[in-house]
């Protein structure tokens, strides 16, 4: 009879252990630009709370499909979805940290801030017009370093890229002819070079090929031990890849002048700027199918706010300044569940 009874204790005990509540982990895919500080923050973050973070970094043109299909909680894109996008979707738009798209090249003796290259000669490359690496435009610029006579290489992204469109933007900007023949979008047709999916592919494929150059977030570059390239900046400076150059380029953003805070921060003036740098950004639905994994995202992102700065620095993002994070907050009203009620309250 004890023994009958203390089974049915202990199997009344593992059904209630099955169907207790489980806080699943919170899902989001998109930009690969900010992938290695999400997982450091994931993994800081769980192992504080529990709660994991499964982020697909498939590019940002995958997220954006992802979100809008309502197949992750959140999608991250680098190129900033313009209002009325926004509006047409029923999505809310926030960024999370800042950093910068450098150039990197593979050659022989040629070390980090070793090169020096401009705009306007980085949209002849890519449009094909330079296909060497003792052009003269290239020899201008670097006097003193002993170029080879071998062929560019152009790597690019293949898939639908934040990353991309921030690199394009900034050409657009500097060259009239890259802009006509070219554009800026988060997937153009380049006219010479091979693609390659993410900021990772991007990186992999310059490392393996002699002559190579292509465009990757700092981060990449720097993990990878790739040789980026100095720029010359809308002062005319020469300036490094580093957060204080990062910095200097979103010193005068004006947050509040585009909807969900999109500012692209290409070609920004300031003797210390650096011309590509860009934020990356969130998409979450204004009214959420799962109101619960909704406010675990916020929740996730609250945190990262908070405790998140440091391990941005060490990877050379730069964090959001607080008034910034104050205006994100702030929106975060706009995310209900099904009553209309906000998901987490500010």
């Amino acid at each position: 009879m004890k023994q009958s009874f203390l089974a049915l204790i202990a199997a009344l005990a593992a059904t209630a252990a099955a169907t207790a509540p489980v806080k699943a982990d919170i899902s989001g895919a998109g930009a690969t630009f900010p992938y290695p500080i999400y997982a450091k923050w994931a993994d800081a973050y769980k192992k504080e709370t529990g709660i994991g973070l499964n982020y697909q970094s498939i590019g940002s043109g995958g997220g954006i499909k992802q979100i809008e299909a309502s197949t992750v909680t959140f999608g991250a894109s680098d190129m900033p979805l313009k209002g009325d996008k926004l509006e047409k979707d029923g999505l809310v738009q926030f960024p999370t940290v800042m950093g910068g798209i450098v150039p990197v090249v593979n050659l022989d003796g040629i070390k980090a801030n070793d090169l020096v290259f401009d705009g306007p000669t980085l949209a002849k490359i890519y449009l094909g017009e330079i296909t060497s690496w003792d052009d003269p435009a290239i020899k201008k610029l670097n006097p003193n370093v002993k170029l080879p006579s071998d062929a560019i290489a152009v790597v690019s992204r293949s898939d639908g890229s934040g990353t991309t469109f921030v690199w394009t933007n900034y050409l657009s900007k500097v060259s009239a002819e890259f802009k006509s023949k070219v554009g800026s979008n988060t997937s153009v047709q380049f006219p010479v070079g091979i693609g390659a999916k993410g900021n990772e592919g991007v990186a992999n494929n310059v490392m393996q090929t002699k002559g190579a150059i292509g465009y990757v977030e700092y981060a990449y570059a720097k993990q990878n031990k790739l040789s980026n390239t100095k720029l010359i900046n809308n002062d005319g400076k020469a300036v490094e890849p580093v957060v204080s150059a990062f910095q200097a380029a979103a010193a005068n953003a004006d947050w509040s002048s585009a909807p969900g805070m999109g500012v692209v921060l290409t070609d920004e003036p300031g003797a210390a700027s650096w011309p590509i740098t860009n934020p990356t950004f969130i998409l979450m639905h204004k009214k959420s199918k799962d109101a619960a994994a909704a406010k675990e995202a916020l929740k996730f992102f609250d945190w990262a706010y908070v405790n998140g700065d440091k391990a941005a620095e060490e990877l050379d993002y730069v964090p959001l300044p607080d008034n910034v994070v104050a205006m994100i907050k702030k929106s975060w009203a706009e995310i209900v569940g099904d009553d209309n009620k906000p998901v987490l309250s500010n």
